[in-house]
């Protein structure tokens, strides 16, 4: 969203093709200039939209625009955002989950739906409010105090050409601050090209936006203030570069990530709790288990950490996927280190679950994020932040292993304090860290001989991936990362399990991969691949140099 002083027209359609990454079906903005109200929309990509500006030549100094990813309606042009009612235009990221009951009762008020949207309903509930409330932000506000579910909204009103009322509940939304005018985003790097000035919303605010200024409020009202920041990020880190796309470039940014993220060690002999928060120390005597709660690739990040933290700190752990943990009856104990996982810090899912954890009295939490000024780092006690720099790409991967990094280090601080890591093994642990950027930088090099694997893929419908132990969670994400990106099926198991069901779908046309390091469970995971073998399957395998798998 933008009020400015100037054509913001190009800012929009700029600021959709920073937040393309997110993966979105259709597009569209809605602008005003002296004409009135002004609405474009498009199925498939921004420049398709880009397009019929320019052919339109589109223009107006308050604006709002939107990528959609279809969850209520097709995608067809018709349900893309904006959505109109009366003089107004909507656009929204989340989900409204009363929007049926809204629907019915807005019908049954004469308003006609032309989507199958659930955003649709918000531009004529607040188009309702205005016929009781001529004041556009109150009216905003009163619609929104009915919502139920997760949005970032963002509204304009034909008749106050020089303004914008936006919301937030659940999903991601900042503003941008300028001499030239004032913005709104669900993402920092959309607004990189006019500011760096930054105000991050919490759940339950609203704010009005003019071109000289805004104001904050609650939902009911009541004036806040928000802390200004300027952001961290640089235009560069979100710029494509030399790579074919962003999942490439992040995915050797990795090293640089690791060193990033690791580099207060620098040539420490010993490894300090203060790394994770002033009174970390404190906190971490007084535990006797740890809850880890995280969604997708964080999850699995937290999967490896508990086999560290059992095997090495001896203290139990649970690890929870973040939209199952709340709503299911847990037994709390308060002397519980709750430990929240996320790349953004705005995971609805994981603020929520971290909400419910502390409604039970669980009050020692610390979060490891790779953005300081997000919700999550501001909801925890403790915090390790992590220096991967922005994510653009759909699937995670330097987030996964600065987490892995960071998870590592608290595991290495919880042994030292219960006394089961010695100086010599501290010592040693310290080189293996600050071996590792150069480790994955080996890795790396592999990608010649990847990319011909990747020719066998390509037309493969089906992947199972193995792994034993602490190594099962990282077959667990490469499955993940094989459906996100290709859309080819793919399951992962422990290796042990295949006698036990899986291994009657293998084939010559299901590949497998295993995940094969020279530890102690090697000789059992050989095992199991004389199984795939005996059933034709097509292993591909990734192991150390003496691993000696033939």
């Amino acid at each position: 969203a933008a009020v400015a002083d100037r054509n913001i027209v190009s800012v929009l359609l700029e600021g959709l093709r920073r937040l393309e990454y997110r993966g979105y079906d259709s597009a569209g903005l809605a602008l005003i200039n002296e004409k009135g109200l002004h609405r474009l929309r498009s199925v498939g990509r921004v420049a398709e939209l880009t397009a019929q500006a320019d052919e339109s030549q589109a223009c107006g100094n308050t604006g709002i625009a939107h990528t959609r990813w279809a969850t209520h309606g097709v995608p067809c042009e018709r349900n893309a955002h904006p959505h109109i009612s009366g003089g107004l235009a909507v656009v929204h990221n989340g989900i409204i989950e009363n929007h049926e009951v809204l629907r019915a009762r807005l019908k049954g008020d004469g308003y006609e739906f032309t989507s199958d949207t659930d955003t649709e309903v918000v531009a004529h509930l607040i188009a309702s409010e205005l016929k009781k409330n001529p004041d556009f932000f109150a009216a905003t506000r009163a619609a929104i105090a009915q919502l139920q579910g997760a949005y970032a909204l963002a509204v304009l009103r034909e008749s106050e050409p020089d303004r914008v009322v936006v919301a937030r509940e659940g999903s991601p939304l900042l503003l941008g601050l300028s001499t030239e005018g004032n913005y709104a985003a669900s993402d920092a790097s959309a607004l990189l090209q006019v500011t760096r000035r930054i105000v991050y919303l919490d759940n339950g605010d609203c704010a009005e936006l003019t071109r000289t200024g805004y104001r904050i409020t609650r939902v009911d009202g009541t004036p806040v203030k928000r802390r200004e920041t300027e952001t961290h990020l640089s235009a560069d880190a979100v710029e494509l570069g030399q790579y074919r796309h962003y999942m490439q470039k992040e995915i050797f940014e990795q090293p640089v990530a690791l060193s990033n993220t690791l580099e207060m060690l620098g040539a420490a002999r010993s490894i300090q709790p203060g790394l994770f928060g002033a009174n970390c120390e404190e906190v971490l005597k007084d535990i006797r288990q740890i809850l880890i709660i995280a969604c997708g690739t964080s999850y699995h990040a937290g999967l490896v950490a508990r086999y560290w933290l059992e095997s090495l700190a001896r203290v139990p752990c649970t690890v929870e996927v973040a939209s199952e943990y709340r709503y299911r009856d847990s037994v709390a104990d308060p002397q519980t280190l709750v430990v929240t996982l996320s790349q953004s810090g705005e995971t609805a899912d994981t603020l929520a679950a971290l909400q419910h954890a502390k409604s039970l009295g669980m009050h020692h939490t610390l979060c490891i994020c790779n953005v300081p000024e997000s919700s999550l780092v501001r909801e925890n006690a403790l915090r390790f932040i992590t220096r991967a720099g922005p994510e653009i790409g759909v699937a995670s991967t330097k987030a996964f292993t600065t987490q892995l990094a960071a998870l590592y280090l608290l595991t290495l601080i919880i042994a030292k304090l219960r006394g089961n890591l010695s100086a010599e093994t501290e010592s040693a642990e310290l080189q293996h860290l600050r071996h590792l950027p150069m480790a994955v930088s080996r890795v790396l090099e592999l990608e010649p001989q990847i990319r011909e694997w990747a020719e066998h893929f390509a037309m493969k419908q089906d992947a199972l991936f193995l792994g034993r132990g602490r190594h099962y969670p990282i077959a667990l994400e490469g499955a993940l990362k094989l459906k996100e990106i290709s859309y080819i099926h793919a399951e992962a198991y422990p290796a042990g399990e295949l006698k036990h069901g899986p291994l009657a779908l293998v084939d010559k046309d299901m590949p497998v991969i295993a995940v094969a390091p020279n530890d102690v469970l090697l000789e059992k995971l050989k095992s199991n691949l004389q199984e795939v073998r005996a059933r034709g399957g097509e292993l591909y395998v990734f192991a150390d140099a003496d691993s000696e798998i033939t």
